[in-house]
């Protein structure tokens, strides 16, 4: 469905013979999409490690760096002239955002950086790459380099907006952290193409007219003030607290590698309840508010502990690939969800 979208709005981008803002980002907002579903393909689909992953797509990135510079011998975007280099653009774009997830992913998941400190260091990394274009690196260079870095900097802010506030996040959720992001993008999109009709488009050599650092100040203030915002209506705080309770109960929540587990023990006592009545078919069902909760906790929770993460993510995929049989078998699917309840147990203590 997004590949669809993206062809459309590619193609709608590339009979469009002048800079138009809102055709451009929302073109780049659904290679965006499309990147990252490329590389979680390759990752969730196809099991690639994400080491294999980022490897290829560096690799990939850098052929169509050389073979796009030994066509045209320019990759600046200020040169974006032609169908042929704007066809390299995008597909450097597409690469880009699938290496910034594969990176990013690797960074924050393999190597258990988590989200915060992802937001944090690829953030600093694109400051870095400004100040070392003021210093005399490259111009062309540094905006590469910061380019791919967007992705995992943007993937690790809205993991920390999204993720429940016991793995360390706002707690927002996605929907309102996409409605979020979609004003801001909206907003800042809407300013620039009132700039281009103010002031047109910038030509070789010309400096920005108007206040670019106002705008920028102004989007930042708008970000805080949006974020803010949805916090207070979410009634999830800034700054969170360690969560050290069971507030259905009382009781102390017990705390594994991973955390607390008992919202997913919830849901595996009641998918081995269903499946022992013989009910596989409402048992299938539940299963699936499994694997939702269990992926959007995967960026708070594996981070914590790979290994165990890994442990309990392969004892899931038991339990889906058993209901989810094109003949499921009763014994295999509680087989597959006592052992399911074992991990969660050992990952308890």
């Amino acid at each position: 469905m997004m590949l669809g979208l993206l062809a459309i709005a590619l193609i709608i981008q590339f009979r469009t013979r002048s800079y138009t803002p809102w055709i451009y980002w929302l073109t780049v907002v659904l290679v965006s999409i499309v990147g990252t579903q490329i590389t979680d393909f390759f990752t969730d689909t196809l099991g690639v490690s994400l080491y294999v992953s980022t490897t290829i797509f560096t690799i990939l990135l850098a052929v169509v760096f050389i073979v796009w510079y030994l066509l045209e011998r320019t990759l600046k975007i200020t040169s974006i002239d032609t169908v042929k280099r704007e066809a390299f653009y995008w597909a450097a774009i597409l690469t880009a955002f699938a290496l910034g997830t594969a990176a990013g992913d690797l960074a924050t998941e393999a190597l258990g950086l988590g989200f915060m400190w992802g937001t944090i260091i690829f953030g600093t990394l694109i400051v870095a790459c400004g100040v070392a274009a003021k210093l005399g690196m490259s111009s062309v260079t540094a905006f590469w380099i910061a380019y791919v870095l967007t992705r995992p900097l943007g993937a690790s802010i809205g993991d920390l907006l999204t993720q429940d506030r016991n793995y360390g996040g706002l707690g927002l959720g996605a929907s309102m952290t996409s409605v979020l992001f979609l004003v801001i993008i909206v907003i800042l999109v809407a300013r620039e193409q009132s700039n281009v009709r103010k002031y047109g488009v910038l030509i070789k050599g010309q400096k920005a007219t108007g206040g670019q650092r106002r705008d920028l100040a102004w989007a930042f203030g708008a970000s805080a003030a949006l974020v803010i915002a949805a916090s207070l209506m979410t009634g999830s705080p800034l700054v969170q607290q360690p969560a050290t309770a069971d507030s259905a109960s009382g009781q102390h929540a017990t705390q594994g590698p991973l955390g607390d587990l008992s919202p997913f023990s919830t849901i595996v006592d009641d998918v081995t309840a269903k499946v022992k009545s013989g009910d596989l078919a409402a048992a299938t069902t539940r299963v699936k508010d499994l694997e939702t909760s269990w992926d959007s906790a995967e960026a708070g929770m594996k981070p914590k502990s790979p290994t165990n993460w890994g442990t309990m993510d392969k004892a899931i995929d038991g339990e889906l690939t058993a209901l989810r049989a094109g003949q499921p078998n009763q014994t295999d699917c509680l087989k597959a969800s006592v052992n399911l309840q074992k991990v969660i147990k050992s990952l308890s203590a």
